[in-house]
């Protein structure tokens, strides 16, 4: 009896020197995780200011906070069990789960730089109806709008996590998963956060009441702050469109390999090499966008002509 309980010490002492030694690669299972999300969470980054714009700036920390809470919940409590239920039942269908949210990308890239050069027809004053609104549903409004792309960009985020610990223990996936999506958060959310106030903070430091250097600095932050909003829109843009057709391109073999064998070819300037990747996806990006523009505009078409033909 003393021998048989020993041993089962022995077990559990070696189960637990595994499950250590497993979790000991968890940090750098979560740094690699952490840099293939890096363009999605530019992009997220770059999208949500825009969402607090125009409210009140007393707001605007709380709504930011309600859509990082809402953001938060979703990784937590759906996608990451989403993700890990799917890669074990069904782990076929993350790749193509993730080439269609890139496509989806892709196409919300090509609309955005479609519309910066794209004219916009004037509607008359007379047509144009107005819509009364209160300040908290504006605020209801642009909250749920945020969460609504947030969702998508985070099911992004949680799906390219678990394709990176797929063969890992259980316990590996979910402590990635768990901490991948706390620190996305807090770290996208946080830093919208520092983006919104940035004006609010330059103007304080403009007051009479500091140096003339302080006080010039605080009026270059207020000035600064707009260039640097367009500047965040358009490489969230950017980064969109990169990331969107590299995971579709991940996900074919050939131009998998395409995209490995441009990187081989210019390891020796790492630098180079990643503007090279970056600008041949975003490239190939609007070119998918372009594709899905037209087959969402060719879909609409068909429905409209169903529904035609369905009153008649």
């Amino acid at each position: 009896m003393a021998s048989g309980f020993f041993a089962l010490l022995d077990d559990i002492s070696a189960l637990v020197k595994v499950s250590a030694a497993s979790l000991d690669d968890v940090p750098t299972q979560i740094a690699k995780t952490t840099g293939k999300v890096s363009g999605i969470v530019i992009d997220d980054t770059a999208v949500t200011p825009k969402y607090v714009v125009g409210l009140d700036p007393s707001r605007e920390l709380s709504i930011i906070y309600r859509i990082a809470k809402k953001s938060l919940i979703n990784k937590l409590f759906i996608l990451s069990p989403a993700a890990l239920v799917l890669g074990y039942f069904a782990p076929w269908a993350i790749t193509p789960i993730l080439m269609l949210g890139g496509a989806y990308l892709c196409f919300e890239g090509y609309e955005k730089v479609h519309s910066m050069f794209s004219k916009h027809p004037e509607v008359p004053a007379e047509s144009e109806q107005l819509k009364t609104i209160t300040p908290e549903e504006l605020e209801q409004e642009r909250v749920a709008g945020a969460v609504r792309t947030d969702i998508i960009l985070s099911a992004e985020i949680m799906a390219i996590a678990y394709s990176q610990v797929t063969g890992q223990p259980l316990v590996n996936q979910i402590a990635v998963m768990l901490a991948v999506a706390v620190f996305i958060t807090v770290a996208v959310y946080g830093f919208v956060g520092l983006i919104v106030k940035a004006d609010d903070f330059g103007v304080h430091l403009a007051q009479d009441k500091f140096h003339p250097a302080t006080q010039k600095l605080g009026r270059g932050i207020v000035k600064f702050m707009p260039h640097f909003l367009s500047i965040l829109s358009y490489v969230g843009t950017a980064a969109m469109l990169w990331v969107g057709a590299e995971i579709i391109a991940h996900g074919i073999p050939f131009t998998a390999h395409l995209l490995h064998e441009l990187e081989e070819s210019l390891a020796h300037i790492p630098a180079v090499a990643w503007l090279a990747k970056a600008l041949s996806c975003a490239i190939g990006g609007l070119l998918i966008g372009f594709v899905v523009e037209k087959l969402v505009l060719l879909a609409k078409k068909l429905v409209g002509k169903g529904k035609k033909e369905q009153a008649a």
